[in-house]
């Protein structure tokens, strides 16, 4: 068979056959792996406004203070100087220990995975993107929305291990079919088994903290002295706004700051309903309340890992309900990394939708989050992939349409090169005035890999497309995340290691677990 060929003016050109195209390799694993934002961050304030949103922030701790449940978090308080009401657990902290919190935090922080390779730095310009975190339920076209198992979290962690773009894992969604008070063991073991990548820990009391951090310990194989030395796992700390520390967020702040982990201390503030409704005083509540989280970690050991964590948006004002990828939302994440940066801190933030399907709305919701995200500086995403449904829900469609959108971003932050063959000059004169770039030398040495290779797009045209089934974007996601169930491959583990993680979960479920702390 002769190759296709086009004849234009009195030249004739090879032009890339289907063959070709189909087989084309796209390799981005390495920039995948260690992504780095090359632009600078979106703003949304001046520096005097940044600067006054945290004058106000301090100004609400020192004369209103948070509620902290916890009496081991406030005898912690007292004893550094902070002004402690038993009679109504109010704390109110001094700026100046706030200040002094602030200079023991490191600014720059590492996350260390069994392979080195996957080590996740979370300073500036790095970004960090994680599988979302915690919905009770899961979907999929094939069976619709039901409630978590055990199978779909094992298969969330599959797909996070096979797509490069994930680079820390999360809860991904609840096991509802495990007990409570062992779930926290085979959801860890399981982390560790199915991929090689940072996994991450719910704090639900001091028992499942320190079973969890002792099976990542395990997994390294380190003595509890290295463990403590270097961080190797993270967790979330919600506040519970406006202005509360709960039991299990204080008892998190203190076991993680003990063991050296990170913090990612994140209020939760939705304009409108538990923050002001203006961005400007939404953003203010949670610099508060982060920064009281902040200073209890300090506290408690100085120099503890801190991640300065944002979650605010707006809610719909006829419902009530969530809502996420809005403007607001946007803008209040670019407020966010800013005040982020004013303390000298990475920064998360996240993908979110409130849409109840992988719909048209999901994907334009969660993109507008990664715009505010990523063009506002961010160091780490949480709920990065699968989230749906204000976070009630992980759908196996989304998780694919996010990765196709996370590789997009991904791609923006290669560099463009302008050397002379970039430049192209020689193709210029190959081709000729009328011609065109198919079969020109310059094309056939690179189109294999000049462009992103997408996941899920279709670029066929449309008879081709209705050939081939006329499948939605959300049909073509369903039949990839199955394809790469099937291909999924578990990461090579030493068998003593293996032996001591199932010793340790199998000892620990004959005692009974332990039971979260509510």
């Amino acid at each position: 068979m002769t190759e296709p060929t086009e004849t234009v003016g009195r030249r004739s050109r090879r032009r890339p056959s289907s063959a070709d195209v189909s087989h084309a390799v796209f390799d981005r694993t390495r920039p995948y792996r260690h992504l780095r934002n090359p632009f600078a961050p979106a703003r949304v304030f001046s520096d005097d406004q940044v600067a006054a949103v945290h004058d106000a922030a301090l100004v609400i701790l020192e004369t209103q203070g948070m509620k902290v449940l916890s009496p081991d978090a406030r005898t912690r308080f007292r004893d550094a100087g902070a002004g402690v009401e038993e009679s109504t657990q109010m704390v109110r902290i001094d700026r100046a220990l706030v200040a002094a919190s602030l200079a023991a935090a490191p600014h720059e922080i590492t996350l260390h995975a069994v392979d080195p390779q996957r080590h996740v730095p979370l300073t500036s310009p790095n970004v960090a993107f994680a599988v979302t975190s915690g919905p009770p339920n899961i979907m999929d076209t094939e069976h619709g929305r039901r409630s978590g198992t055990f199978e779909d979290f094992c298969n969330l962690m599959k797909l996070c291990q096979s797509y490069e773009v994930i680079h820390v894992l999360g809860g991904a969604t609840e096991p509802q079919d495990i007990p409570v008070a062992v779930r926290h063991l085979e959801v860890t073991r399981a982390q560790l088994m199915l991929t090689d990548k940072v996994p991450f820990i719910f704090s639900r009391g001091h028992a499942q903290v320190a079973d969890n951090f002792e099976l990542i310990r395990l997994a390294h194989g380190i003595s509890p002295e290295e463990f403590r030395s270097r961080p190797y796992t993270y967790t979330i700390i919600n506040t519970n706004s406006p202005l509360q520390l709960d039991i299990p967020m204080a008892d998190g702040i203190i076991d993680f700051a003990l063991a050296g982990q990170v913090l990612i201390i994140t209020p939760f503030t939705l304009a409108g309903a538990m923050a002001p409704v203006t961005i400007a005083g939404a953003l203010t509540l949670a610099h508060a309340e982060f920064l009281a989280g902040l200073t209890l970690a300090q506290i408690v050991k100085p120099g503890a890992p801190i991640v300065y964590g944002s979650f605010t948006s707006n809610v719909d004002m006829k419902s009530g309900s969530p809502a996420f990828g809005t403007p607001e939302y946007v803008k209040a994440a670019f407020g966010a990394g800013q005040l982020a940066r004013f303390l000298g801190l990475p920064w998360r933030s996240s993908n979110a939708t409130a849409s109840n399907a992988p719909d048209a709305q999901a994907a334009y919701e969660s993109q507008m989050s990664l715009w505010g995200a990523l063009f506002g500086g961010c160091n780490f995403i949480l709920h990065a992939a699968g989230w749906l449904e204000s976070g009630l829900t992980t759908s196996y469609e989304k998780f694919i349409l996010d990765i196709e959108m996370l590789q997009m971003f991904a791609e923006v932050f290669q560099p463009v090169g302008a050397a002379a063959p970039d430049l192209a000059l020689e193709a210029v004169a190959e081709v000729g005035a009328g011609g065109h770039f198919f079969g020109c030398a310059h094309t056939m040495e690179r189109y294999r890999s000049a462009f992103y290779a997408p996941l899920v797009s279709d670029w066929r045209n449309a008879g081709q497309w209705a050939d081939d089934g006329s499948k939605t974007a959300t049909e073509r996601a369903s039949g990839i995340w199955k394809s790469d169930l099937k291909r999924y491959v578990a990461p090579a583990r030493d068998p003593a290691i293996v032996e001591a993680l199932d010793e340790y979960v199998a000892r620990r479920k004959a005692q009974g677990g332990a039971p979260p702390v509510t």
